[in-house]
This record gives C-alpha cells, sequence and structure tokens, in this order.
C-alpha cells in the first residue's frame, strides 16, 4: 500500500478524472473488493469494554467470514474464526453474550475460551489422536485505543505500522482509555461503500448540506490531512457556539477531529464532554452498504450534553446517507462516467489511488 507524507503526496495534486462510475455498480468488483480491499486489511469489530471479564465474548462477520472475540480465563482477548473444525459448522449462534466453554450444537464438541479443543464426542481411544489438534483457528487480532481490530490477512502488516503515527495522534486524548462502547445503529443505505467514503473526505459539500455543521465549527480554517493509509479533518468551534464543556484545556481539544482510516473506517472525535465515534461502511452488495455507527462515553447515563452530541452526529450523517443515495442513482446513468476532483479533495484522490491499487488497476 502507498505510504503518504503529510507534506509532500500524491495526494496534494489534482487529478482531472476521478474513479469510473462502474467501479461503484459493478457486482465483479464488489466481489473483487471483499478479497483485495476487505480480507486484506484492517478491519474494526468492536471494543475491549464489550469483554470486560473473562468469558465474556461477541460475534461478527469480516469479509465474509464469522469471527468470534472472547477473552479467556487468562484474561487475554482473542479472535477465532467462528468455526467448528469437525464439520464447519457455525459456532457460536449469539451475537454476545458470556460462557465459560463454547459448544458446536452439531455434534457436540466443546472448546475452551483460548480456543483449545476439550471434548469431541464419539472420539476415543485409538480415534482421540486424530482430532487432538482440532482447535479453533485463530485471527490475527490487535488493539489500538481501546479498539479491537482483525485482519485475515497473515502477511498484513501490523497495525501500528499499517497507519503509521494514527494511534501516536489519538495519545493527545488521555479520555479515550476511558470511554466504553454505549451505543451502536445501523442503517442500510441504497448506494456504494466507496460513495459515502467519498463523501466523508471531503466538506466542500459542509455549506450546502450541513447546516447545522457549518454553523458550529469554523470552516475557514478547516484542515485536510492525508497520511499514511488514513487522513484526518480538523477545525475549531467558533467562538459564538458550543458542542458541550470540554474536559479538556482549550489548547488541547477546542475543535472536531474526523480521522478516515484504509479502507472503510472513519473515528471522530467532537469537541465537549470526552467521546468518540466510529463510522464503518460495510458492504452488503454492489449497491447496497450497511452503515454502523457506534458510540462511545464514559457511562451509558448519557448527559444532555452527550446526547445532544449523538443527536448532532446523526442528523449530520442523515444528510450525507441521502446524498450518497441520489449519487449511487446517478452513477448508473450514462450521461457522465466520471467525476472530476476539486483542489481541496486531496483525501478522496489518495483513497481512489489506494482503490485502485488494491484492484491491481
Amino acid at each position: 500500500m502507498a505510504t503518504y507524507n503529510p507534506v509532500i503526496n500524491k495526494a496534494e495534486k489534482t487529478f482531472e478524472r476521478s474513479l469510473t462510475y462502474d467501479l461503484y455498480t459493478d457486482p465483479k468488483v464488489y466481489q473483487q473488493e471483499i478479497n483485495d480491499v476487505f480480507a486484506k486489511s484492517w478491519q474494526l469489530v468492536g471494543h475491549v469494554s464489550q469483554v470486560e471479564k473473562a468469558g465474556q465474548f461477541f460475534t461478527c462477520e469480516v469479509a465474509g467470514e464469522p469471527i468470534l472475540v472472547t477473552r479467556g480465563k487468562d484474561e487475554v482477548i482473542r479472535a477465532f474464526y467462528n468455526v467448528c473444525p469437525h464439520r464447519a459448522t457455525k459456532l457460536e449462534k449469539a451475537e454476545a453474550g458470556t460462557k465459560k466453554i463454547f459448544a458446536c450444537g452439531y455434534h457436540g464438541w466443546t472448546f475452551h475460551l483460548d480456543g483449545q479443543l476439550n471434548k469431541a464426542p464419539n472420539f476415543s481411544g485409538e480415534d482421540a489422536h486424530c482430532v487432538s489438534d482440532r482447535c479453533l483457528r485463530s485471527v490475527r487480532m490487535e488493539i489500538g485505543e481501546g479498539l479491537i481490530f482483525v485482519n485475515l490477512d497473515d502477511n498484513a502488516a501490523p497495525l501500528a505500522e499499517a497507519y503509521g503515527d494514527f494511534f501516536d495522534r489519538l495519545a493527545k486524548f488521555p479520555f479515550l482509555g476511558e470511554l466504553k462502547r454505549i451505543n451502536q445503529k445501523t442503517r442500510v443505505i441504497k448506494a456504494n461503500w466507496k460513495a459515502f467514503i467519498d463523501n466523508y473526505l471531503e466538506c466542500d459539500h459542509c455549506h450546502v448540506a450541513h447546516p447545522s455543521f457549518i454553523a458550529t465549527l469554523d470552516m475557514k480554517n478547516y484542515q485536510i490531512v492525508t497520511c499514511q493509509n488514513y487522513s484526518v479533518q480538523a477545525s475549531v468551534v467558533k467562538p459564538d457556539r458550543k458542542m458541550g464543556t470540554t474536559d479538556l484545556n482549550e489548547a488541547e481539544f477546542q475543535g472536531g477531529e474526523f480521522y478516515w482510516l484504509w479502507p472503510n473506517l472513519m473515528v471522530t472525535i467532537y469537541p465537549g464532554p470526552a467521546n468518540m465515534a466510529t463510522i464503518q461502511m460495510v458492504p452488503i452488495d454492489h449497491e447496497t452498504t450497511l452503515g454502523v455507527y457506534t458510540y462511545y462515553f464514559r457511562d451509558e447515563n448519557l448527559s444532555q450534553e452527550e446526547q445532544d452530541l449523538v443527536t448532532f452526529a446523526e442528523q449530520v450523517r442523515a444528510e450525507d446517507v441521502e446524498l450518497v443515495e441520489l449519487e449511487q442513482i446517478g452513477f448508473r446513468s450514462r450521461a457522465f462516467n466520471q467525476g472530476v476532483y476539486s483542489s481541496s479533495e486531496k483525501a478522496i484522490v489518495q483513497f481512489h489511488e489506494m482503490v485502485l491499487e488494491a484492484l491491481g488497476r
């Protein structure tokens, strides 16, 4: 994957044309992206607050693969393919819970929290050695600022290496270690996943589509910086507007920061009470996406300020969904087959270059 210097990089260049629109409408491209983008990149699956105690677990899906994440008796968090090694049956059906042992509902095989085989009924005596190594298969997993990531590619770069100084940037927000996953909302979006990423990576549309956003943040000093496999947008709150009472001193946190991580994760930190939000665009097919919006605060009993912050964020997201769904209609039109870049869309240029590189184009 290309490495981007935040000062001098290819993304600074304005290109005349964007990605061709068939990349947003072709089912064959979608299938290639599952294999060459999502199965080879770090994917956010959860937060450490979901598995605070031994035996707690949650399940999810990454690039079509069922995944199981749990904390063992040794307090280590691990990720496995949620598949029984006997006959490939999906092992754990629940979305989350607490268990001392995982049991397959097909033939009754059981597994310890660390993935080791516990019992395999009907395999005993001379047959026992045949299954002694049939443990749950591990998935690469790493944690950054409480966020749990997995990668299906055994040869992928480590998380910290993949995203350069991203986690160093987050270190300036000391409250992140105190946050818990409080609430998650999902929404089916009738658009290709890349359309929403494109939308997120520029704010030229903010003056037209997001009146509450531009009324709150100083758009004259809005900044976009491209970095190694991620980008960041930032601005300060206007002097006459507030989004809550800050937990940090003014020098540390007086505005919002909006990150994108290759390929489909967005991390936002708004001014006001200690908070973080993540947005994931998970492709369902070539023209449908599952938007996953997750909010992190210190406590599940939200203050009025925190509730107002969520309401503010949800309003902006709803405005963006309407835009990309209208855009998807146009992608199918024969009127045009490409868009154009403005000089302020360097983060989109970076994203598009990475898409083309991943697809070998």
